[in-house]
Protein backbone atom coordinates (compact mmCIF):
# COMPACT_ATOMS: atom_id res chain seq x y z
CA UNK A 1 0.00 0.00 0.00
CA UNK A 2 2.50 2.27 -1.20
CA UNK A 3 1.37 3.53 -4.12
CA UNK A 4 -1.00 7.17 -4.53
CA UNK A 5 -4.67 6.42 -4.31
CA UNK A 6 -6.38 6.93 -6.96
CA UNK A 7 -10.20 5.99 -5.56
CA UNK A 8 -11.79 4.60 -2.52
CA UNK A 9 -13.87 1.82 -3.60
CA UNK A 10 -17.16 0.42 -1.90
CA UNK A 11 -18.15 -2.99 -1.46
CA UNK A 12 -20.40 -5.08 0.77
CA UNK A 13 -17.40 -4.93 3.56
CA UNK A 14 -16.23 -1.70 3.36
CA UNK A 15 -17.87 -0.70 6.88
CA UNK A 16 -15.67 -3.73 8.47
CA UNK A 17 -13.02 -2.96 6.84
CA UNK A 18 -13.19 1.06 8.47
CA UNK A 19 -13.78 -0.56 11.98
CA UNK A 20 -10.66 -2.76 12.09
CA UNK A 21 -8.47 0.07 10.13
CA UNK A 22 -9.83 2.62 12.66
CA UNK A 23 -8.79 -0.28 15.61
CA UNK A 24 -5.23 -0.66 14.77
CA UNK A 25 -4.07 2.92 13.89
CA UNK A 26 -5.22 4.26 17.06
CA UNK A 27 -3.38 1.68 18.64
CA UNK A 28 -0.09 1.34 16.29
CA UNK A 29 -0.25 4.39 14.34
CA UNK A 30 0.20 5.39 10.80
CA UNK A 31 3.72 3.79 10.49
CA UNK A 32 2.95 0.45 12.76
CA UNK A 33 -0.09 -0.34 11.14
CA UNK A 34 0.33 -2.77 9.18
CA UNK A 35 -1.84 -4.32 6.06
CA UNK A 36 -1.98 -8.05 7.34
CA UNK A 37 -3.04 -6.67 10.92
CA UNK A 38 -5.75 -4.59 9.80
CA UNK A 39 -7.10 -7.37 7.33
CA UNK A 40 -7.00 -9.81 10.70
CA UNK A 41 -8.72 -7.47 12.52
CA UNK A 42 -11.58 -6.40 9.98
CA UNK A 43 -11.66 -10.18 9.25
CA UNK A 44 -11.15 -9.83 5.56
CA UNK A 45 -8.61 -10.94 3.03
CA UNK A 46 -5.40 -8.41 1.93
CA UNK A 47 -7.47 -8.89 -1.54
CA UNK A 48 -10.41 -7.62 -0.15
CA UNK A 49 -8.98 -4.66 1.87
CA UNK A 50 -6.74 -3.98 -1.23
CA UNK A 51 -9.79 -3.76 -3.33
CA UNK A 52 -11.23 -1.05 -1.30
CA UNK A 53 -8.20 0.84 -0.55
CA UNK A 54 -5.12 0.16 -2.74
CA UNK A 55 -3.19 2.58 -0.64
CA UNK A 56 -3.07 2.70 3.37
CA UNK A 57 -2.57 6.89 3.20
CA UNK A 58 -6.28 7.08 1.68
CA UNK A 59 -7.62 4.01 4.26
CA UNK A 60 -6.24 6.15 7.27
CA UNK A 61 -7.63 9.39 5.94
CA UNK A 62 -10.93 8.00 5.32
CA UNK A 63 -11.13 6.51 8.36
CA UNK A 64 -10.68 10.34 9.71
CA UNK A 65 -13.05 11.83 7.46
CA UNK A 66 -15.65 9.17 8.53
CA UNK A 67 -15.39 9.56 12.03
CA UNK A 68 -15.17 13.66 11.84
CA UNK A 69 -18.34 13.75 10.06
CA UNK A 70 -19.96 10.96 12.38
CA UNK A 71 -19.58 13.75 15.11
CA UNK A 72 -20.31 16.63 13.16
CA UNK A 73 -23.45 15.51 12.14
CA UNK A 74 -23.91 13.99 15.32
CA UNK A 75 -23.61 17.52 17.02
CA UNK A 76 -25.52 19.29 14.74
CA UNK A 77 -28.62 17.26 15.81
CA UNK A 78 -27.78 17.51 19.28
CA UNK A 79 -27.43 21.88 19.13
CA UNK A 80 -31.29 22.67 18.93
CA UNK A 81 -32.46 25.47 16.70
CA UNK A 82 -33.47 28.87 18.43
CA UNK A 83 -31.76 28.30 21.45
CA UNK A 84 -30.01 31.36 22.87
CA UNK A 85 -26.60 31.70 21.19
CA UNK A 86 -25.00 31.09 24.92
CA UNK A 87 -26.03 27.67 25.15
CA UNK A 88 -25.54 26.88 21.39
CA UNK A 89 -21.63 27.59 21.65
CA UNK A 90 -21.66 26.08 24.83
CA UNK A 91 -22.44 22.46 23.35
CA UNK A 92 -20.64 23.25 20.32
CA UNK A 93 -17.36 24.21 22.32
CA UNK A 94 -17.80 21.26 24.65
CA UNK A 95 -18.03 18.68 21.69
CA UNK A 96 -15.07 20.62 20.06
CA UNK A 97 -13.26 20.35 23.21
CA UNK A 98 -13.93 16.87 23.83
CA UNK A 99 -12.87 15.68 20.40
CA UNK A 100 -9.58 17.37 19.99
CA UNK A 101 -8.64 15.54 24.21
CA UNK A 102 -9.72 12.45 22.80
CA UNK A 103 -7.53 9.25 21.69
CA UNK A 104 -8.93 8.94 18.16
CA UNK A 105 -8.56 13.06 18.02
CA UNK A 106 -4.98 12.99 19.03
CA UNK A 107 -4.10 10.49 17.23
CA UNK A 108 -5.16 11.65 13.77
CA UNK A 109 -3.85 15.04 14.80
CA UNK A 110 -0.09 13.91 15.49
CA UNK A 111 -0.16 11.22 12.56
CA UNK A 112 -1.49 13.71 10.04
CA UNK A 113 1.28 15.91 11.41
CA UNK A 114 4.00 14.26 11.11
CA UNK A 115 3.39 12.44 7.53
CA UNK A 116 1.55 15.31 5.89
CA UNK A 117 5.24 16.95 4.70
CA UNK A 118 6.12 13.51 3.19
CA UNK A 119 2.39 12.47 1.97
CA UNK A 120 1.21 16.03 1.07
CA UNK A 121 -2.63 14.66 -0.42
CA UNK A 122 -2.56 13.14 3.49
CA UNK A 123 -2.73 16.36 4.89
CA UNK A 124 -5.39 18.09 2.43
CA UNK A 125 -7.68 15.00 3.10
CA UNK A 126 -6.61 15.77 6.94
CA UNK A 127 -7.34 19.82 6.73
CA UNK A 128 -10.63 18.94 4.71
CA UNK A 129 -12.28 16.52 7.32
CA UNK A 130 -10.64 18.75 10.14
CA UNK A 131 -10.24 21.94 10.72
CA UNK A 132 -12.31 22.58 7.30
CA UNK A 133 -14.89 20.84 8.71
CA UNK A 134 -15.32 22.97 11.58
CA UNK A 135 -15.42 25.62 9.64
CA UNK A 136 -18.44 24.88 7.71
CA UNK A 137 -20.41 23.22 10.14
CA UNK A 138 -19.66 26.40 12.46
CA UNK A 139 -20.95 28.96 9.43
CA UNK A 140 -24.22 26.59 9.26
CA UNK A 141 -24.51 27.04 12.97
CA UNK A 142 -23.98 30.79 13.55
CA UNK A 143 -25.36 31.97 10.53
CA UNK A 144 -28.84 32.16 11.66
CA UNK A 145 -27.99 34.22 14.20
CA UNK A 146 -26.34 36.89 12.38
CA UNK A 147 -29.96 36.92 10.12
CA UNK A 148 -31.56 37.42 13.33
CA UNK A 149 -29.47 40.24 14.37
CA UNK A 150 -27.95 38.48 17.95
CA UNK A 151 -24.55 38.32 16.06
CA UNK A 152 -22.57 40.97 13.57
CA UNK A 153 -20.17 39.10 11.53
CA UNK A 154 -18.24 40.65 8.30
CA UNK A 155 -16.16 37.64 7.82
CA UNK A 156 -17.64 34.19 8.71
CA UNK A 157 -15.04 31.60 7.83
CA UNK A 158 -12.58 33.66 9.58
CA UNK A 159 -15.05 33.96 13.09
CA UNK A 160 -15.51 30.63 12.45
CA UNK A 161 -12.16 29.40 12.30
CA UNK A 162 -11.37 31.44 15.19
CA UNK A 163 -13.75 29.70 17.28
CA UNK A 164 -12.39 26.19 16.76
CA UNK A 165 -8.67 28.11 17.85
CA UNK A 166 -10.58 29.45 20.95
CA UNK A 167 -11.55 25.78 21.61
CA UNK A 168 -7.90 24.59 21.81
CA UNK A 169 -6.87 26.86 24.53
CA UNK A 170 -3.75 25.56 26.24
CA UNK A 171 -5.19 22.40 27.04
CA UNK A 172 -4.99 21.03 23.57
CA UNK A 173 -1.02 21.40 23.27
CA UNK A 174 -0.23 20.06 27.09
CA UNK A 175 -2.22 17.23 25.64
CA UNK A 176 -0.37 16.77 22.91
CA UNK A 177 2.97 17.17 24.61
CA UNK A 178 1.68 14.50 27.22
CA UNK A 179 1.68 17.49 30.29
CA UNK A 180 -1.77 16.89 31.19
CA UNK A 181 -2.60 13.84 33.26
CA UNK A 182 -5.93 13.60 33.83
CA UNK A 183 -8.32 16.31 32.53
CA UNK A 184 -10.87 17.16 34.27
CA UNK A 185 -14.21 17.87 33.46
CA UNK A 186 -13.25 21.42 35.14
CA UNK A 187 -10.12 21.93 33.06
CA UNK A 188 -12.74 21.18 30.26
CA UNK A 189 -15.35 23.43 31.37
CA UNK A 190 -12.66 26.07 31.91
CA UNK A 191 -11.48 26.10 27.74
CA UNK A 192 -15.16 26.09 27.01
CA UNK A 193 -16.36 29.29 29.02
CA UNK A 194 -13.26 31.14 28.10
CA UNK A 195 -14.06 30.35 24.10
CA UNK A 196 -17.78 31.35 24.66
CA UNK A 197 -17.05 34.45 26.29
CA UNK A 198 -14.27 35.34 23.75
CA UNK A 199 -16.47 34.57 21.07
CA UNK A 200 -19.68 36.76 22.48
CA UNK A 201 -17.23 39.82 23.67
CA UNK A 202 -16.21 40.56 19.71
CA UNK A 203 -19.55 39.12 17.74
CA UNK A 204 -22.44 39.42 19.83
CA UNK A 205 -24.48 43.19 18.69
Amino acid sequence: MSAPAAEIKKGRKFDQVLEGARRIFMRDGFEGASVDEIAREAQVSKATLYSYFPDKRLLFSEVARVECNRQAEEALEVIGKGAAIEHVLHEAASRIVNFFLSDFGQQVFRICVAEAHRFPELGKRFYASGPALVRERMSMVLTPYVEAGVLRIEDMDLAANQFGELCKGDLFIRSLCGMCGEVTEGDIERVVNGAVEMFLARYRV
